[in-house]
């Protein structure tokens, strides 16, 4: 029997092809997300540990913390003081400080050079030799003097620099020139990931970062003999234990490592749920092949059967054939998986975000997890057309007497569609009842049973809603649009079996959608409706702050008539901390379009502040309330309310008053952007006089009402594009899954095919009507894919609508008519092949098959 089942592998390779790429596809993905990312995993943590190297001890401090008062106490930072006692304990050998921060270079064109987000500065801290042991420098030295800098080789080689070359660096203020003292090359992770890093001389990088005679962490290596350990034992009383914590090198190393491989299993788990959907779809196209490799096996089975082989063996060597493939598939799987990761990382590395250097990791556990998923997912797609061989009587194959279902099986069938349908539904709802994160649990619970009932209920579906549309084929495409629709009902089964891949993949990419332009129409709608600026001001690093000069330039520059900084700060009210915006009360009626309830703007101008509507109803507040607050540096104020304001998430905080307030008792504001107004409004004019008042500063980034949009709606595009392309695999799945369908139909129907080309029916009407059964197929799954995915949108995003402002559900007609367009295309291509092979078979060669 084994080597019947080896033999029937090998007679049937064409359709055993499309399972294997199914599997294949699949358990690619699988094992190249797992080689990918314990590849990048180990990459980054063996980059850790070599930046480690020598580090016997570090010593990190976390700032100044705050007392129960909300009173800041201890240092900002390590001081000198404390570097000098750590210098002197018995088996230092070297104790470097250091601060960092962000720092922009800009290159011929004063563009940035590298991401934003990973452009550092730091110091430049010589120990014995006059060398920094962090940096190899390739050319010069070592900045020595306030005027001096060194950059990392691919910053300099990026913007064409050499030593002795002026070279423009700007933080978070005005930009300054500095001269090229030195290039190095580094470990350093930010700069592999495609950023810069710039070396200060150790003031002024105090001086930008910190505190002057502070630092923000000490590296201390040991002298021949001392353990890291013991250093860290005689280190740790010298340090403020409450806002810094002292380490080993080694265990800095691992927290990092384990961070990373935090990091990594977050993509991991991402990317293998993705995975798991085109698996799952692909458990569809496996169960068809196995029922079209029985149908057309019947007769030799039944021989077996009749020979002496008993029900177990012949469900065995289906079951054989199975396991083959699997194995065959994994395999397959495995070796793509791993082109892939390497693909991956070329495409990273050619993007610019370089991935430090490596073998490529694949870990027994990968190769285990290829094999043991490839196998399972195919042996279980085979289950039941196994099960179902060893049911048909010898007699009745040697007939070609298939065993129909039965009434019974159907009406069993149905009854559990319904039930989950039904339990899917009614859970999804209760979601959006409950609303919130439990609610969105709910939902997702829901859609799962609510897809298990639909892929149960499709053969019920599928007679009346394709009966629906056979007056249409009929009417437009002729008999062979008739005959089309009769077909594609005559196998319920197989055709649900068919439709659910297609309607599983549209419910996901269709619920993405609607979603995604639904959060898309409602972040415009925010940004139009709310923002009137005619610009935006902000670090082109994203998140990061901006100098109070800034606002002190632009308030000066011709061709400016208005600017409003963004000052985000907080107050301190009973025993909470509540964020504060601080705004000028003079332009940000110009600069935002602020609904007040009550009172007037104008009142923050007399230092009284701005309440949001819904933060003042919690709190029982009104114009004209009393407001104990107090302030960063530990002052208490009583504030008077002047108005209260309609809420406006993500542009204004709960609580707003005049910037100079806030502004005055934060040692270090905290000034994510600026919104500024030109004279003649939006122009090149306009973009100019900002752009000039800011010195053609690369590190900060200048946004027009339309960039403002684009910024706020980029995020949801990317990542509803990200999406598409992992769904994608499994609509390919899908289409494979067609093809398989079309094919069984055309060998079933091989001598009904011969006579109606004996009849009359020419070769490409027989092709046509192959295809629209296909397009007719391939349409009803994505109907009822698209239905359900629009109903789970809607049930999501009603958990949605009150944390986002402006939710209001979107249709994506457009889309979704691009999408049965695709549907339909897809069931043409699917079509060619079957098509191809119906139209050239000879009609008597047909006529006498059994």
């Amino acid at each position: 029997m084994f080597r019947t089942a080896l033999r029937n592998v090998l007679a049937h390779k064409a359709r055993l092809l499309m399972t294997v790429l199914a599997v294949t596809l699949g358990v690619a993905f699988v094992s190249g997300t797992l080689v990918f990312t314990d590849t990048l995993s180990k990459a980054l943590s063996g980059q850790s540990a070599k930046s480690y190297e020598g580090v016997a001890v570090s010593v990190t401090s976390y700032g100044q913390g705050r007392d129960a008062d909300g009173q800041k106490e201890g240092e900002p930072g390590i001081s000198q003081r404390t570097l000098d006692k750590v210098k002197a304990v018995k088996g230092v050998d070297t104790a470097t400080g250091r601060v960092s921060g962000f720092a922009g270079v800009g290159d011929e064109n004063g563009k940035l050079i590298g991401n934003g987000w990973a452009n550092n500065g730091s110091n430049f801290a010589p120990v014995n030799g006059g060398k920094d042991p962090r940096y190899a420098f390739t050319d010069g030295a070592g900045p020595a003097t306030a005027d001096q800098i060194a950059l990392d080789k691919e910053t300099a080689n990026k913007g064409k620099y050499k030593v002795g070359d002026k070279v423009r660096v700007a933080t978070n203020g005005p930009v300054k020139e500095y001269t090229l003292a030195g290039v190095f090359t580094t470990d350093d992770g930010q700069v592999n990931a495609g950023g810069s890093l710039v070396l200060f001389d150790t003031a002024v990088a105090q001086k930008l970062y910190l505190q002057p005679g502070f630092y923000s962490e000490l590296s201390v290596s040991a002298k021949a003999g001392t353990s890291a350990d013991q250093l860290l034992t005689d280190i740790t009383p010298l340090v403020d234990g409450k806002n810094t914590k002292a380490q080993t090198g080694a265990q800095l190393a691992a927290d990092q490592a384990e961070s990373i491989e935090r990091e990594m299993s977050g993509m991991s788990t991402m990317l293998l749920v993705f995975a798991g959907i085109a698996l799952f779809v692909g458990i569809f196209l496996i169960y068809n092949t196995f029922t079209m490799l029985v149908a057309q096996r019947t007769k030799e089975l039944a021989l077996l059967r009749a020979v002496g082989a008993k029900r177990g063996q012949v469900v065995n060597s289906v079951m054989t054939e199975a396991l083959v493939v699997g194995l065959i598939s994994s395999t397959v799987g495995l070796l793509t998986g791993i082109g892939l990761a390497v693909g991956m990382r070329s495409l990273m590395d050619s993007l610019g975000a370089k991935i430090p250097a490596g073998d490529l990791v694949v870990a027994p556990s990968t190769i285990t997890a290829a094999i043991v998923i490839g196998v399972f997912v195919t042996m279980v797609a085979a289950v039941f057309p196994a099960w179902r061989t060893g049911r048909i009587p010898p007699v009745a194959a040697m007939g070609s007497a298939h065993l129909p279902a039965t009434m019974k099986s159907l009406v069993a069938r149905n009854i559990i569609g319904s039930i989950l349908g039904l339990a899917g539904i009614a859970t999804a709802l209760a979601g959006v009842s409950a609303g919130g994160e439990n609610g969105r649990y709910s939902i997702g619970a829901g859609a799962f049973f609510l897809l298990i009932g639909l892929i149960v209920l499709l053969p019920l579906l599928s007679r009346p809603l394709i009966a629906g549309v056979r007056p249409l084929l009929e009417k437009v495409f002729g008999v062979p649009g008739k005959l089309a629709a009769q077909n594609a009902v005559r196998n319920p089964r197989r055709t649900a079996v068919t439709a659910a891949s297609l309607a599983i993949g549209l419910t996901l990419v269709t619920t993405l959608s609607v979603l995604g332009i639904t959060m898309g129409k409602a972040v415009d709608r925010m940004s139009t409706d709310k923002i009137k600026a005619d610009y935006k001001v902000s670090m082109a690093m994203g998140g990061g702050s901006l100098d109070r000069s800034v606002i002190e330039a632009l308030a000066k520059a011709p061709g400016v008539k208005a600017v409003s900084p963004q000052t985000a700060g907080y107050l301190k009210i009973g025993d909470e901390f509540r964020s504060a915006s601080g705004v000028n009360p003079a332009a940000i009626g110009q600069m935002l379009n602020v609904d007040v309830v009550s009172g007037s703007l104008s009142s923050l101008g007399k230092g009284e502040v701005a309440v949001a509507e819904k933060t003042a109803e919690k709190n029982k507040l009104a114009v004209g309330s009393s407001l104990q607050v107090q302030y960063d540096d530990g002052k208490k104020e009583t504030l008077k309310v002047g108005a209260v304001y309609k809420d406006l998430e993500g542009l204004l905080s709960p609580y707003v008053l005049d910037d100079k307030i806030l502004g005055a008792h934060s040692e270090d504001p905290y000034i994510p952007e600026v919104y500024v107004n030109t004279t003649g409004g939006e122009s090149k004019a306009g973009e100019k006089a900002v752009l000039d008042a800011l010195g053609n500063n690369p590190a900060i980034s200048l946004a027009t009402q339309q960039d403002m949009r684009n910024e706020m709606g980029g995020v949801v595009n990317l990542a509803l594009n990200i999406m598409y392309g992992l769904l994608g695999m499994a609509l390919i799945i899908s289409v494979l899954g067609v093809v398989n369908t079309l094919a069984m139909s055309v060998f079933e129907r091989t001598q009904e095919i011969g006579m109606l080309r004996a009849i009359g029916l020419d070769r490409s009407r027989v092709k046509n009507m192959i295809r629209l059964e296909a397009v007719v197929i391939s349409l009803f799954g994505a109907v009822l894919g698209i239905v359900v995915g629009v109903f789970l949108a809607w049930a999501v995003g009603s958990t949605l609508s009150e944390s986002v402002p402006g939710y209001e559900l979107v249709l994506p007609y457009e889309r979704i008519g691009i999408f049965l367009l695709l549907a339909g295309v897809v069931g043409v291509l699917a079509a060619m092949w079957p098509a191809r092979s119906a139209a050239r078979l000879n009609m008597l060669t047909a006529i006498k098959t059994e």
